[in-house]
């Protein structure tokens, strides 16, 4: 009954999360034909939805809009009316706790709730990143405790997001989507469903593979992205421009693929997604030492950029207790909104452990919001001509396209660039790469 439903578009679908990946996913089903109710904790999200409002920069209000029309899709907080959902996709937080640990709360949680309203036929599938193990074992016994049994009375599945905000080339619909099933009849349905909505669906032979796929791919970024930064450090000290190098070595046709330092790691997955693996390797007694030496080079680059504006102070006669200190770009990633594990909190707290005056300047985030690990109350400051000039260094962290960095190279004191954003030769006396 089910695949009939997918097939004719009279499925109800349910999207748990109504964020990064759960907004777009919601699109693409409205998009397909389905009707949609999206379910968040978050009042204030809900509300904004059902106004037609969006707080996703790159996701427009008018696409809210549109995805409502004729009642196709409506936004709530009352999770008992999961139980009319013939699918249920689930696209909450997977972040780590104070010991770097997975924290499981929000997937759990959203599943003994889900467990309450879960009735025959119905189709539950997680895209949130985890460790391999967590649909088939962890969510399963939780939703078998209702005496429903998975793969014959309802359908499990896991299908990782892929999301990449922003992106120009590649959207929802035209990334593929890897998908794995408790069973061959759970990969079935699950197939069906994302079949309707994305170009291509890649099956895998279980959930584990899937949950893997999507831990394999941020690690490989993280491993490539700890070994560019190690290179950077390196390079810094024999007086080597590591941009340069990595311009040049990617114009090698094959066997090599360019990746670029930073100021350290961002994003809701690349900084936190090798750490489930580690975590759960420990359960099979082995040791990812690969994967946490990465980790240990990717959280020490904050570090790295904070001594580097030191030195660069100290060489110009100035401490760094005192010091006026511009940040530019909280985001994670240009372009964006979304702060989520941002190097530029810790690089901000470092300043000012140290004595240092800081304030930031981000076009997509006019104050700063409450972190699970970072608290800074400070708001974003206009740049001017006088405002610029006023501070001993400004720091690039985020290098957004609306910054006009020749503007600012000839009216700042000192810039420490972290993205090679201004482009100038390592001697320059004006710019510092860090």
């Amino acid at each position: 009954m089910l695949l009939e439903k997918i097939k004719n578009r009279t499925a109800q679908i349910g999207v748990i999360g109504l964020g990064y990946v759960g907004l777009p996913l919601v699109r693409e089903f409205r998009r397909g034909g389905f009707r949609v109710t999206g379910f968040d904790v978050d009042q204030a999200k809900v509300d904004a939805l059902m106004s037609g409002r969006s707080y996703i920069k790159h996701i427009p209000s008018e696409m809210i809009k549109e995805m409502m029309r004729g009642g196709g899709f409506q936004a709530t907080s009352d999770f008992s009316r999961l139980s009319e959902q013939d699918a249920i996709i689930i696209c909450v937080p997977t972040p780590l706790n104070v010991n770097r640990e997975p924290d499981m709360s929000f997937v759990f949680g959203t599943t003994r709730t889900v467990a309450k309203y879960l009735r025959k036929g119905q189709l539950i599938v997680l895209e949130s990143t985890t460790y391999p193990g967590t649909t088939d074992e962890d969510m399963r016994a939780i939703l078998e405790e209702t005496d429903l049994r998975a793969g014959y009375d309802f359908y499990l599945a896991f299908s990782p997001e892929r999301e990449d905000p922003n992106n120009a080339q590649y959207s929802t619909r035209t990334i593929p989507k890897v998908v794995g099933g408790y069973s061959p009849q759970c990969l079935e349905v699950a197939l069906a469903l994302y079949g309707c909505i994305v170009e291509r669906t890649v099956a895998v032979s279980s959930t584990r593979v899937a949950e893997a796929t999507k831990l394999l791919e941020n690690i490989f970024r993280a491993v490539n992205i700890a070994l560019v930064n190690e290179m950077k450090m390196l390079f810094d000290r024999m007086g080597i421009d590591v941009w340069e190098v990595i311009q040049a070595a990617a114009t090698k046709p094959f066997g090599y693929t360019p990746f670029y330092p930073g100021p350290g790691l961002g994003g809701h997955c690349i900084p936190i997604d090798p750490f489930y693996l580690t975590w759960k390797a420990r359960e099979y007694d082995f040791s990812t030492r690969f994967i946490e030496l990465a980790g240990e080079v990717n959280t020490s680059m904050p570090y790295y950029v904070v001594q580097k504006t030191m030195d660069a102070l100290n060489e110009r006669g100035k401490s760094m207790r005192g010091a006026r200190i511009l940040v530019l770009g909280i985001a994670y990633k240009k372009d964006v909104d979304d702060p989520r594990e941002s190097p530029s909190f810790k690089i901000i707290e470092l300043y000012q452990s140290r004595g240092a005056m800081v304030d930031y300047n981000d076009p997509y985030i006019p104050q700063l919001p409450k972190m699970r690990h970072h608290s800074l109350s400070m708001k974003s400051v206009p740049l001017t001509e006088q405002t610029i000039s006023a501070y001993d260094a400004v720091v690039i962290i985020t290098n957004h396209s609306d910054y006009d960095y020749q503007w600012l190279y000839s009216r700042a004191n000192l810039i420490i660039d972290t993205r090679n954003a201004i482009g100038v030769p390592l001697n320059d006396p004006k710019v510092v790469k860090a």
